[in-house]
Protein backbone atom coordinates (compact mmCIF):
# COMPACT_ATOMS: atom_id res chain seq x y z
CA UNK A 1 0.00 0.00 0.00
CA UNK A 2 2.81 2.42 0.88
CA UNK A 3 4.57 1.88 -2.46
CA UNK A 4 1.30 2.08 -4.38
CA UNK A 5 0.38 5.28 -2.57
CA UNK A 6 3.72 6.89 -3.40
CA UNK A 7 3.36 6.01 -7.07
CA UNK A 8 -0.20 7.29 -7.23
CA UNK A 9 0.78 10.53 -5.50
CA UNK A 10 3.50 11.05 -8.12
CA UNK A 11 0.93 10.49 -10.87
CA UNK A 12 -1.50 12.86 -9.15
CA UNK A 13 1.16 15.55 -8.99
CA UNK A 14 1.76 15.26 -12.70
CA UNK A 15 -1.85 14.94 -13.89
CA UNK A 16 -4.06 16.32 -11.13
CA UNK A 17 -6.61 13.58 -11.90
CA UNK A 18 -9.52 13.37 -9.46
CA UNK A 19 -9.83 9.64 -10.11
CA UNK A 20 -6.22 9.11 -9.01
CA UNK A 21 -6.81 11.19 -5.89
CA UNK A 22 -9.90 9.14 -5.02
CA UNK A 23 -7.89 5.95 -5.47
CA UNK A 24 -5.32 7.23 -2.96
CA UNK A 25 -8.13 7.92 -0.49
CA UNK A 26 -9.53 4.39 -0.95
CA UNK A 27 -6.12 2.84 -0.27
CA UNK A 28 -5.68 4.84 2.95
CA UNK A 29 -9.25 4.76 4.26
CA UNK A 30 -8.00 2.59 7.11
CA UNK A 31 -6.22 5.63 8.61
CA UNK A 32 -9.55 7.44 8.73
CA UNK A 33 -11.42 4.48 10.25
CA UNK A 34 -8.87 4.13 13.03
CA UNK A 35 -9.23 7.78 14.04
CA UNK A 36 -13.03 7.66 13.77
CA UNK A 37 -13.19 4.60 16.06
CA UNK A 38 -11.26 6.54 18.70
CA UNK A 39 -13.37 9.71 18.49
CA UNK A 40 -16.65 7.82 18.28
CA UNK A 41 -16.31 6.96 21.99
CA UNK A 42 -15.56 10.58 22.88
CA UNK A 43 -18.72 12.14 21.45
CA UNK A 44 -22.30 11.43 20.43
CA UNK A 45 -21.80 11.87 16.66
CA UNK A 46 -22.50 8.86 14.45
CA UNK A 47 -19.77 6.91 12.71
CA UNK A 48 -20.69 7.88 9.13
CA UNK A 49 -20.51 11.63 9.78
CA UNK A 50 -17.11 11.36 11.42
CA UNK A 51 -15.90 9.13 8.56
CA UNK A 52 -16.85 11.75 5.99
CA UNK A 53 -15.12 14.50 7.95
CA UNK A 54 -12.00 12.33 8.28
CA UNK A 55 -11.98 11.70 4.53
CA UNK A 56 -11.96 15.45 3.94
CA UNK A 57 -8.84 15.68 6.11
CA UNK A 58 -7.29 12.80 4.13
CA UNK A 59 -7.97 14.60 0.84
CA UNK A 60 -6.22 17.72 2.19
CA UNK A 61 -3.25 15.54 3.14
CA UNK A 62 -3.10 14.09 -0.39
CA UNK A 63 -3.09 17.55 -1.92
CA UNK A 64 -0.35 18.87 0.38
CA UNK A 65 1.94 15.84 0.63
CA UNK A 66 5.32 16.07 -1.07
CA UNK A 67 7.54 13.09 -1.83
CA UNK A 68 10.60 15.29 -1.28
CA UNK A 69 9.91 15.50 2.48
CA UNK A 70 10.97 11.90 2.96
CA UNK A 71 8.25 11.07 5.50
CA UNK A 72 5.71 8.31 5.12
CA UNK A 73 2.34 9.39 3.81
CA UNK A 74 0.53 7.79 6.78
CA UNK A 75 2.57 9.84 9.27
CA UNK A 76 1.77 12.98 7.29
CA UNK A 77 -1.94 12.25 6.84
CA UNK A 78 -2.95 11.27 10.39
CA UNK A 79 -2.62 14.84 11.84
CA UNK A 80 -4.78 16.17 8.99
CA UNK A 81 -7.44 13.53 9.63
CA UNK A 82 -7.41 14.09 13.38
CA UNK A 83 -7.48 17.87 12.98
CA UNK A 84 -10.47 17.75 10.63
CA UNK A 85 -12.44 15.64 13.13
CA UNK A 86 -11.48 17.85 16.07
CA UNK A 87 -12.49 21.03 14.24
CA UNK A 88 -15.81 19.42 13.34
CA UNK A 89 -16.51 18.44 16.94
CA UNK A 90 -15.41 21.85 18.22
CA UNK A 91 -17.87 23.62 15.93
CA UNK A 92 -20.68 21.35 17.11
CA UNK A 93 -19.97 21.65 20.82
CA UNK A 94 -22.23 23.70 23.06
CA UNK A 95 -21.40 27.31 23.89
CA UNK A 96 -21.19 26.45 27.60
CA UNK A 97 -18.60 23.76 28.29
CA UNK A 98 -19.64 21.35 31.03
CA UNK A 99 -17.28 19.43 33.30
CA UNK A 100 -16.20 16.12 31.80
CA UNK A 101 -17.66 14.17 34.74
CA UNK A 102 -21.14 15.63 34.20
CA UNK A 103 -20.97 14.85 30.49
CA UNK A 104 -19.99 11.25 31.23
CA UNK A 105 -22.82 10.94 33.77
CA UNK A 106 -25.34 12.11 31.22
CA UNK A 107 -24.16 9.57 28.67
CA UNK A 108 -24.20 6.76 31.24
CA UNK A 109 -27.67 7.79 32.39
CA UNK A 110 -29.12 7.07 28.95
CA UNK A 111 -28.30 3.36 29.20
CA UNK A 112 -29.01 3.17 32.92
CA UNK A 113 -32.45 4.74 32.50
CA UNK A 114 -33.33 2.33 29.69
CA UNK A 115 -32.27 -0.65 31.80
CA UNK A 116 -34.23 0.50 34.85
CA UNK A 117 -37.30 1.16 32.73
CA UNK A 118 -37.16 -2.39 31.41
CA UNK A 119 -36.62 -3.95 34.85
CA UNK A 120 -39.17 -1.86 36.75
CA UNK A 121 -41.74 -1.65 33.93
CA UNK A 122 -42.07 2.06 34.62
CA UNK A 123 -40.15 5.29 34.34
CA UNK A 124 -37.45 5.32 37.07
CA UNK A 125 -37.30 8.18 39.52
CA UNK A 126 -34.37 10.58 39.70
CA UNK A 127 -33.26 9.03 42.99
CA UNK A 128 -33.21 5.54 41.42
CA UNK A 129 -31.17 6.79 38.47
CA UNK A 130 -28.69 8.50 40.80
CA UNK A 131 -28.33 5.33 42.87
CA UNK A 132 -27.72 3.24 39.75
CA UNK A 133 -25.05 5.70 38.64
CA UNK A 134 -23.39 5.62 42.05
CA UNK A 135 -23.71 9.35 42.74
CA UNK A 136 -25.74 11.44 45.14
CA UNK A 137 -29.11 12.82 44.15
CA UNK A 138 -27.77 16.38 44.45
CA UNK A 139 -24.88 15.73 42.07
CA UNK A 140 -27.16 14.01 39.57
CA UNK A 141 -29.60 16.93 39.67
CA UNK A 142 -26.76 19.38 39.03
CA UNK A 143 -25.45 17.35 36.09
CA UNK A 144 -28.95 16.95 34.61
CA UNK A 145 -29.83 20.64 34.91
CA UNK A 146 -26.44 21.67 33.50
CA UNK A 147 -26.98 19.40 30.50
CA UNK A 148 -30.42 20.88 29.88
CA UNK A 149 -29.20 24.49 30.15
CA UNK A 150 -25.88 24.27 28.31
CA UNK A 151 -27.36 25.96 25.23
CA UNK A 152 -28.03 29.68 25.88
CA UNK A 153 -31.46 31.06 25.04
CA UNK A 154 -31.63 34.07 22.73
CA UNK A 155 -32.92 37.31 24.26
CA UNK A 156 -34.90 37.78 21.03
CA UNK A 157 -36.89 34.60 21.66
CA UNK A 158 -40.62 35.44 21.19
CA UNK A 159 -42.60 35.01 24.39
CA UNK A 160 -46.09 35.91 23.16
CA UNK A 161 -48.22 38.82 22.08
CA UNK A 162 -49.20 41.62 24.44
CA UNK A 163 -51.46 44.49 23.40
CA UNK A 164 -51.18 43.40 19.80
CA UNK A 165 -47.36 43.50 19.90
CA UNK A 166 -44.99 40.58 20.16
CA UNK A 167 -42.67 40.64 23.16
CA UNK A 168 -39.34 38.87 23.44
CA UNK A 169 -37.49 37.41 26.39
CA UNK A 170 -35.21 40.44 26.73
CA UNK A 171 -38.21 42.74 27.27
CA UNK A 172 -39.27 40.74 30.33
CA UNK A 173 -35.89 40.75 32.10
CA UNK A 174 -35.47 43.44 34.80
CA UNK A 175 -32.78 46.06 34.31
CA UNK A 176 -31.37 47.05 37.70
CA UNK A 177 -29.58 50.11 36.30
CA UNK A 178 -32.79 51.43 34.77
CA UNK A 179 -34.63 50.65 38.00
CA UNK A 180 -32.16 52.75 40.00
CA UNK A 181 -32.54 55.62 37.54
CA UNK A 182 -36.32 55.33 37.76
CA UNK A 183 -36.28 55.50 41.57
CA UNK A 184 -33.97 58.52 41.51
CA UNK A 185 -36.26 60.27 39.05
CA UNK A 186 -39.29 59.55 41.25
CA UNK A 187 -37.45 60.98 44.25
CA UNK A 188 -36.52 64.10 42.30
CA UNK A 189 -40.13 64.71 41.26
CA UNK A 190 -41.38 64.24 44.82
CA UNK A 191 -38.75 66.68 46.11
CA UNK A 192 -39.65 69.31 43.52
CA UNK A 193 -43.33 68.96 44.38
CA UNK A 194 -42.58 69.48 48.06
CA UNK A 195 -40.24 72.45 47.53
CA UNK A 196 -42.79 74.52 45.60
CA UNK A 197 -45.14 74.31 48.59
CA UNK A 198 -42.71 76.05 50.93
CA UNK A 199 -42.46 79.79 51.56
CA UNK A 200 -40.35 81.65 49.02
CA UNK A 201 -37.63 82.71 51.49
CA UNK A 202 -37.42 79.25 53.07
CA UNK A 203 -37.18 77.62 49.64
CA UNK A 204 -34.43 80.06 48.61
CA UNK A 205 -32.35 79.27 51.69
CA UNK A 206 -32.78 75.51 51.23
CA UNK A 207 -31.71 75.76 47.60
CA UNK A 208 -28.68 77.88 48.53
CA UNK A 209 -27.53 75.49 51.22
CA UNK A 210 -28.33 72.06 49.79
CA UNK A 211 -28.35 72.53 46.02
CA UNK A 212 -25.51 75.04 45.68
CA UNK A 213 -23.70 74.06 48.92
CA UNK A 214 -23.39 77.54 50.33
CA UNK A 215 -22.56 78.01 54.00
CA UNK A 216 -25.07 79.67 56.28
CA UNK A 217 -22.78 82.66 56.61
CA UNK A 218 -22.60 83.08 52.82
CA UNK A 219 -26.38 82.80 52.51
CA UNK A 220 -26.86 85.36 55.28
CA UNK A 221 -24.50 87.83 53.57
CA UNK A 222 -26.18 87.30 50.19
CA UNK A 223 -29.72 87.79 51.53
CA UNK A 224 -28.63 90.46 54.03
CA UNK A 225 -30.10 88.64 57.01
CA UNK A 226 -28.58 87.21 60.15
CA UNK A 227 -27.13 83.71 60.41
CA UNK A 228 -29.72 82.94 63.10
CA UNK A 229 -32.49 83.76 60.61
CA UNK A 230 -30.92 81.43 58.03
CA UNK A 231 -30.64 78.67 60.63
CA UNK A 232 -34.28 79.16 61.66
CA UNK A 233 -35.49 78.94 58.04
CA UNK A 234 -33.38 75.82 57.48
CA UNK A 235 -34.85 74.08 60.48
CA UNK A 236 -38.36 75.16 59.56
CA UNK A 237 -37.91 74.11 55.92
CA UNK A 238 -36.51 70.67 56.76
CA UNK A 239 -39.38 69.94 59.12
CA UNK A 240 -41.88 71.05 56.48
CA UNK A 241 -40.18 68.96 53.78
CA UNK A 242 -40.18 65.93 56.05
CA UNK A 243 -43.90 66.30 56.62
CA UNK A 244 -44.72 66.94 52.96
CA UNK A 245 -42.68 63.99 51.72
CA UNK A 246 -44.34 61.68 54.21
CA UNK A 247 -47.74 62.83 53.02
CA UNK A 248 -46.83 62.34 49.35
CA UNK A 249 -47.86 58.84 48.22
CA UNK A 250 -44.86 56.68 47.35
CA UNK A 251 -44.97 53.68 44.93
CA UNK A 252 -45.52 50.44 46.81
CA UNK A 253 -42.65 48.71 45.00
CA UNK A 254 -40.13 51.46 45.86
CA UNK A 255 -38.04 51.44 49.07
CA UNK A 256 -38.22 54.21 51.63
CA UNK A 257 -36.92 57.35 49.96
CA UNK A 258 -33.66 58.86 51.17
CA UNK A 259 -35.18 62.32 50.74
CA UNK A 260 -36.51 62.11 54.27
CA UNK A 261 -32.93 62.47 55.50
CA UNK A 262 -31.77 66.04 54.98
CA UNK A 263 -28.27 64.88 54.03
CA UNK A 264 -29.67 63.43 50.84
CA UNK A 265 -30.86 66.85 49.75
CA UNK A 266 -27.39 67.51 48.37
CA UNK A 267 -27.52 66.37 44.73
CA UNK A 268 -24.34 66.52 42.71
CA UNK A 269 -24.76 69.87 40.95
CA UNK A 270 -22.00 72.25 39.95
CA UNK A 271 -21.51 75.27 42.17
CA UNK A 272 -22.14 78.55 40.39
CA UNK A 273 -19.13 80.89 40.18
CA UNK A 274 -18.86 83.92 42.42
CA UNK A 275 -20.53 87.06 41.22
CA UNK A 276 -22.82 85.30 38.71
CA UNK A 277 -26.28 86.89 38.77
CA UNK A 278 -29.55 85.02 39.12
CA UNK A 279 -30.41 81.66 40.60
CA UNK A 280 -32.49 80.49 43.51
CA UNK A 281 -34.80 83.46 43.07
CA UNK A 282 -32.18 85.90 44.42
CA UNK A 283 -31.51 89.10 42.55
CA UNK A 284 -27.88 89.66 43.54
CA UNK A 285 -24.81 87.69 42.55
CA UNK A 286 -23.59 84.70 44.56
CA UNK A 287 -20.84 85.49 47.02
CA UNK A 288 -17.49 83.73 47.02
CA UNK A 289 -17.56 80.72 49.30
CA UNK A 290 -15.44 80.86 52.41
CA UNK A 291 -13.63 77.95 54.00
CA UNK A 292 -15.83 78.02 57.12
CA UNK A 293 -19.54 77.57 57.56
CA UNK A 294 -22.03 74.81 57.10
CA UNK A 295 -25.30 74.04 55.43
CA UNK A 296 -26.73 72.34 58.51
CA UNK A 297 -28.89 74.36 60.92
CA UNK A 298 -27.20 72.95 63.98
CA UNK A 299 -23.89 74.52 62.83
CA UNK A 300 -25.28 78.05 62.64
CA UNK A 301 -23.49 79.19 65.77
CA UNK A 302 -20.20 77.32 65.46
CA UNK A 303 -19.71 78.07 61.76
CA UNK A 304 -17.96 74.69 61.29
CA UNK A 305 -17.91 72.69 58.08
CA UNK A 306 -20.60 70.21 57.05
CA UNK A 307 -20.93 67.08 59.09
CA UNK A 308 -20.94 63.64 57.45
Amino acid sequence: VRQGTAELIQVYRETGSVAVRNRIVELNIGLVRREVHYWKHQCTENFEDLLQVGCIGLIKAVERYSLDKGTAFSSFAVPYIRGAIQHYLRDLCATIRLPRRWTDLQRQAIGVTAGLREDLQRQPTEAEVAAALGVTSEEWQQARLAWQNQTPVSLDLPMGAEDGRWTCLGDQLPDQRYRSFQLAEEDRLRLEGALVQLEARTREILEFVFLHEFTQKEVAESLQVSVVTVSRHLKKGLIALHKLLQETPQPAHAPQSGLLRHASLRPAQPRLPAGRPGGAGVGGGYPARSAAGSGCPEDAVTGQGPRP
